[in-house]
């Protein structure tokens, strides 16, 4: 090894840090690299003289090479860390968003009415002390039909043995929920009373046309405790459709109905009028069905797992598109499905507009 040779890599080290230091650039700063380190680099061309060497000479010189090298490495590093740095700091400012600025019309998303409506409901009666209960899209026999009072020779499943799966090896067969009253009875397996829970989804039945499909929403509320009775059920559906609709003297009636899992069993109407070709609410001689309701039958107790003679309780059920599409003036029922950006732009909600029972439910 040549008596110089220290000096001269104190040279060449000094020479590769001050190529790194004026590097302006990351390609600059790649070109030094590639220059030094390289595999036809300045450096890493001395680590190929040190097979000519005798042994001693060459574990002092190889020593002192790894030196210049990982000192030219970390200077590249850090200069490297550093014009990433600059790069970001200068993109920032050219590319500086104005937060103040109103978003563009054509680009500013839209809440779904029907997403819209859920979060009204459960305002509404989350004021009233209602939690919310969900369940599983497919359901068994047993939660969709059997636990409601709906045995299999009933005429109430004429309307809803609609969407099955493939059987199962016992021969039964899971189906696509035909109401959200399968979460009620799920509720009240877990045995956690008193319950007050109100259960929106989505539901399917084999029903198409302007009113009616396949798939939809409804929303089902139920409570159950030693006290309620039937005049806590007519309070409770009064006060939510008057908040609902926005319309304090609402006119609101009860009239005898049937359903197989409530007993008595009442249709619940809103007074409107129809004179002129158009449905107003409000104040009118006609009336509109809006929901079904019921004291809990005590069938539906007794397969839950509940005393019927020491607890009860109301039901009630409505279509979420029904009353979006009555209170918000939507003509067809299939509109909401076809992803039509016009429409959603038209009945669409401004996201951040989120409905609350103080803040307002209504544009």
């Amino acid at each position: 090894m040549p008596n110089d040779a220290p000096q001269d890599l104190g040279n060449l080290q000094q020479k590769w840090l001050d190529a790194v230091g004026a590097a302006a650039s990351i390609d600059a700063l790649e070109q030094v690299r590639v220059e030094a380190l390289g595999k036809k680099g300045e450096i890493s061309g001395l680590m190929k003289t040190l097979g000519a060497m005798a042994p001693e000479a060459r574990k002092e010189f190889g020593a002192r090479i790894n030196v210049v090298k990982d000192a030219v490495t970390g200077a590249i590093e850090a200069k490297k860390a550093g014009l990433a740095d600059a790069a970001l700091d200068a993109r920032l400012a050219r590319e500086t968003l104005d937060l103040t600025l109103p978003a563009r019309p054509e680009y500013e998303g839209r809440i779904h009415p029907i997403s819209q409506t859920i979060d009204e409901i459960i305002a509404i009666f989350g004021e009233m002390g209602f939690s919310v209960a969900e369940g599983p899209d497919i359901e068994d026999d047993f939660h969709n039909f059997t636990a409601l009072n709906i045995p299999a020779d009933h005429p109430a499943r004429q309307m809803q043995d609609t969407f099955y799966l493939p059987p199962k090896e016992d021969g039964s067969q899971m189906v696509l929920r035909t109401h959200t009253s399968p979460v009620q009875i799920r509720t009240m397996l877990k045995g956690d009373l008193p319950i007050r829970v109100i259960c929106p989804g989505r539901t399917y039945r084999v029903d198409s046309d302007m009113t009616h499909s396949p798939m939809f929403h409804q929303v089902e509320g139920l409570v159950i405790d030693t006290e309620t009775n039937m005049s806590h059920l007519k309070g409770c559906l009064q006060d939510f459709v008057r908040a609902f609709f926005g319309i304090d003297d609402l006119p609101v009636r009860f009239r005898p109905s049937y359903f197989p899992f409530t007993e008595p069993s009442a249709e619940v109407d809103i007074g409107c009028d129809r004179s002129g070709g158009e449905l107003k609410l409000g104040k009118g001689k006609d009336w509109l069905e809006i929901l079904g309701s019921g004291m809990v039958h005590p069938n539906v107790l007794k397969n839950c797992g509940i005393d019927p003679s020491k607890y009860q309780g109301f039901a009630f059920g409505m279509g979420i598109e029904r009353i979006a599409m009555l209170k918000y003036g939507i003509p067809d029922l299939r509109t909401f499905y076809e992803s039509d950006l016009r429409w959603l732009r038209h009945y669409g909600f401004v996201p951040l507009d989120i409905p609350t029972a103080v803040g307002g439910l209504t544009r």
